[in-house]
């Protein structure tokens, strides 16, 4: 079957690629980095402030959108891109995450999973069959198929049950997905098993013959060292289909992107640019720069001399310190904004050099730089 993807490479430079996907006459480059947009809304960021940003492709969540405003609500207004005024592309986590995420409230079935809602809790079932339908009334360019993350450490048994009901559950969703979705979106499939890169290989085997639109890397950012983190992108990346996307889910750290574009990886997400905005923490060339130190209050210049976005352009860094300080909520808006923009410059940066074929140092030199920055909290 033909993929709903069109996937093209550029350039390589070992395993590091640079290329660019279309998708239903959406287009992104990669490596791409997702901003997370939860409940269809990037915190604190308009849809003109991610156009500012460059940014070409969010991440929504199938979990939080079924239970607010309901997926059924989303379709009446077209779906997605209408609802959120977006008309980059969106790719919807299937509810996954939320298994991992929230131990103690759901149970886990070979059918699927039963949770307890984070809001009132009443019951809520997720199928894989659910989570396809779902995302059809979500109408994303690109779906997920329902995963069982699990959290580590782990015993080998509890890591090899996860990852097999992760491989019936892909099976399942593809069925389902060829039989009932008509509107060309895409379905990545996800690869689980923990920091055993035996069962990993074993399980990359059994999906690739699944045929994915894409392919995802999941379990990891869950608490493993940085050492296992580089083993098992090292050792998995390379076993996933070549002509598709691979896509490492939840990641992360700029030093984490750049490690992953290194392994050959494609496409990334996680919640920290907007997160860490909220807290006054802000990316830079030069590390992580805190807004609530009194050390910044009397600062003078750009948060980021290196940045060209609309707050390293129009304010300085000691009236951001007095943003936070006052708890204005101006404050983490234009963090949020410089965050978002920082990532996407960070993965263009790595395109552009993997197509001069220098990313290797330029690897090495962005992270010597990324240790710099102040401290305290």
């Amino acid at each position: 079957m033909t993929a709903a993807v069109e996937f093209r490479i550029d350039a390589r430079e070992g395993l590091a690629r640079a290329g660019g996907v279309r998708i239903r006459g959406r287009t992104f480059g990669t490596p791409a980095f997702m901003p997370v947009g939860t409940l269809a809304s990037v915190k604190a960021l308009a849809p003109d402030d991610l156009l500012e940003a460059r940014v070409e492709i969010i991440l929504a969540n199938t979990y939080h959108l079924r239970i607010r405003p309901g997926h059924r609500v989303v379709r009446e207004f077209g779906g997605l891109h209408r609802f959120a005024a977006w008309d980059g592309a969106i790719l919807t986590d299937s509810g996954g995450y939320q298994i991992f995420s929230h131990a103690g409230r759901v149970e886990i079935d070979e059918q699927g999973a039963t949770f307890r809602s984070h809001l009132d809790g009443a019951l809520i079932r997720l199928t894989p069959e659910e989570a396809i339908e779902i995302q059809a009334a979500l109408d994303p360019d690109i779906a997920m198929v329902l995963d069982q993350p699990i959290a580590l450490p782990a015993r080998r048994d509890q890591i090899e049950v996860a990852a097999a009901r992760t491989l019936r559950w892909a099976r399942r969703s593809r069925e389902h997905h060829r039989a009932q979705v008509q509107s060309g979106q895409a379905l990545f499939g996800i690869l689980q098993g923990a920091l055993d890169l035996e069962l990993r290989a074993k399980q990359a085997e059994a999906l690739r013959e699944l045929s994915f639109d894409g392919y995802a890397l999941g379990g990891l950012a869950v608490g493993e060292s940085k050492r296992e983190f580089q083993a098992t992108l090292e050792a998995v990346l390379p076993l996933l289909p070549e002509d598709r996307p691979r896509y490492v889910m939840g990641v992360g750290y700029p030093e984490d992107l750049l490690l992953a574009i290194g392994c050959g990886a494609d496409m990334f997400d996680c919640v920290l640019p907007t997160r860490h905005a909220r807290t006054g923490q802000a990316f830079t060339s030069r590390g992580v720069v805190r807004l609530r130190l009194s050390a910044n209050r009397l600062a003078r210049g750009p948060l980021d001399p290196n940045c060209a976005c609309t707050t390293c352009r129009g304010f300085e860094l000691g009236y951001l310190t007095h943003l936070f300080t006052c708890h204005e909520m101006l404050g983490p808006i234009l963090v949020a904004r410089h965050n978002v923009y920082f990532y996407q410059q960070l993965v263009r940066d790595a395109a552009f050099a993997i197509r001069r074929g220098r990313f290797a140092a330029h690897r090495e030199a962005t992270l010597r730089a990324l240790e710099g920055g102040d401290s305290g909290t």
